[in-house]
């Protein structure tokens, strides 16, 4: 299954990593996200809730729920 992502919607869209890591980096959110002229996400920018690192994404990668869930599970 995917999830269905808006790049309208993105900006301060909450998502949670499936597989984590660093047990301080579960629960993330957009903070930045760039058009260009023809509207068409050029940057994406999520940022670590507790500990604050900002990671460039592709936007696309959010669509898959093997990856991401959207909101804070």
């Amino acid at each position: 299954m995917t999830n269905k992502v808006s790049p309208k919607a993105l900006l301060q869209s909450k998502w949670t990593k499936v597989e984590v890591n660093n047990k301080k980096e579960k629960h993330f959110i957009i903070t930045k996200v760039e058009f260009n002229e023809d509207q068409q996400v050029i940057n994406c920018v999520i940022e670590a809730v507790m500990t604050k690192h900002e990671y460039a994404i592709n936007w696309r990668d959010l669509k898959e729920s093997n990856i991401w869930l959207m909101g804070w599970r």
